[in-house]
């Protein structure tokens, strides 16, 4: 099946650079100019990656991107003319799958998309499928949806890779560099401390007591383990 791939830009070059690129790479192409259509389209269909401005002529990337995972857990790639540590740090941390700044080399976008799309696709793998149950928690991987005692709970797209990832190794300790492979890929160049920050937001939605976990252990100066 061909990739469909959503670019959200109001520059009318860059979006026509792009687009063109990923569909000669094979993709098929939709575009957006506003954070309104994005939203829209996304609500109608349903795309395999979406490449998104942060500078939006009515709203802020960051903003589309949390709207965006509520309609539906769905590959980012936020592309911008703000090189600020800052902003590639709150991307990141939201949970994002990459962040490619302009100007940029077409080749290395097309090449960070199959990236991105190889990694979701790998956690999407035949043998990941089924339901795992830990405790009074409910984890369907095949329909990326956790409950609680029958509740479901409102995880971003990578807080759910996380969950998946250690659910599918109960028991077991993963280290943050494996989580950050695993969850992030070989190619991700940011720092492991984005891992803690998402087993911090899983504590607080998956744990009664966040600050005495008694799914999700720390092994110290390691990594992190979920309980059988």
């Amino acid at each position: 099946m061909v990739p469909k791939v959503l670019v959200c830009d109001d520059e009318e070059a860059i979006s026509e650079l792009v687009s063109f690129n990923l569909a000669r790479a094979g993709f098929k192409v939709t575009r957006a100019g506003t954070a309104a259509a994005c939203l829209e389209i996304l609500g109608k269909e349903r795309v395999n990656l979406l490449i998104l401005d942060i500078m939006l002529p009515d709203g802020d990337g960051f903003q589309v991107y949390r709207d965006v995972q509520r309609i539906r857990r769905t590959p980012v790639i936020f592309l911008t003319a703000r090189d600020d540590e800052v902003d590639r740090v709150i991307g990141l941390e939201l949970g994002a799958d990459d962040y490619v700044t302009k100007p940029f080399s077409p080749r290395e976008l097309v090449a960070r998309a199959k990236a991105v799309l190889r990694r979701a696709a790998e956690l999407r793998e035949p043998e990941a499928s089924g339901v795992i149950e830990v405790g009074s928690l409910s984890v369907d991987l095949a329909a990326c949806q956790v409950r609680r005692g029958g509740r479901p709970l409102n995880l971003t797209r990578r807080e759910f890779d996380v969950l998946a990832l250690l659910a599918r190794n109960p028991g077991r300790t993963l280290s943050r560099e494996q989580i950050l492979e695993r969850v992030w890929g070989h190619d991700y160049f940011g720092e492991a401390r984005v891992v803690d920050v998402h087993v911090r937001h899983l504590r607080e939605k998956v744990e009664d007591d966040p600050a005495r976990p008694r799914l999700i252990k720390t092994v110290r100066g390691f990594g992190y383990r979920l309980e059988r």
